[in-house]
């Protein structure tokens, strides 16, 4: 049987449509956490045409990708709105990716890490030491941390040797303010801002040196003692809703 063949410009037109989804999705999704599109709102297609300078084609795709991530609630009669999130939602999030988090931590242990992949674990909290250091943190400070936070954590999920948990994990992090740092900002303005983030970079050294030991009831539990700092994060937030602190923070519009 031949081959199939598809002609060179159809091929550089997927490419493309792909990558206007993509940037309108990121667009969207900055539009929702800035509170640009509120809570609550209908999202007009024809408007965000205009707005973003896009064809219909890369937004509906990029709103039904939204949708799935949870941002966006699918109208009954068609189209998307903005959804509104309650302190619950968002700690049963938290909850969730705690809980695979654990997870992983436990099945690393009992299965064994290669020495690199801790060698470059290790080296990962080590700049984060050199942060803690610093006696202030600035903005560029905290967007540091996020970025060798959020690294650690991927490099956990990895280490667990599991495709199908690294994928749920990924998946529970994109849920609205359920990733690793998804409220480390708040703590930027908080007189102790320094001290929470060095007892989350001692829970780190204890889940690695947990794993490395073979421990894994230790180091499940330490993981998922360690998502407690979001939860308590969450409850910073919401005492003093900033968006530009923590983005898409006003979408959530109750305690219940």
């Amino acid at each position: 049987m031949p081959a199939v063949t598809f002609p060179i410009q159809d091929v550089e037109a997927a490419e493309e449509a792909g990558t206007q989804s993509v940037k309108a999705q990121q667009r969207l999704r900055e539009l929702i956490l800035a509170g640009h599109l509120p809570a609550g709102s209908r999202i007009a297609e024809l408007a965000l045409v205009e707005r973003l300078g896009m064809s219909r084609t890369p937004i509906r795709v990029a709103l039904m990708r939204l949708g799935q991530e949870g941002l966006l609630d699918a109208l009954p009669g068609g189209g998307y709105a903005v959804r509104t999130f309650s302190e619950h939602d968002v700690a049963d999030a938290i909850e969730l990716r705690g809980t695979l988090e654990g997870l992983a931590a436990r099945m690393a242990a009992e299965r064994g890490v290669s020495p690199v992949l801790l060698q470059e674990a290790e080296a990962c909290l080590d700049q984060i030491d050199q942060l803690m250091h610093q006696s202030g943190l600035d903005d560029e400070a905290f967007s540091e941390y996020v970025r060798l936070n959020a690294n650690f954590h991927r490099l956990l999920s990895e280490m667990a040797g599991s495709a199908v948990l690294a994928r749920e994990i990924e998946r529970a992090s994109s849920l609205p303010f359920a990733s690793a740092s998804g409220f480390v900002g708040v703590q930027a303005s908080k007189p102790d801002a320094r001290d929470l983030l060095v007892v989350a970079q001692h829970q780190h050294r204890q889940v690695l040196q947990a794993i490395a030991q073979r421990e894994a009831g230790r180091a499940e539990a330490l993981m998922r003692e360690h998502s407690r700092i979001a939860r308590h994060n969450l409850g910073l937030a919401l005492q003093n809703p900033q968006p530009s602190v923590t983005p898409g923070v006003q979408l959530i519009k109750n305690k219940r």
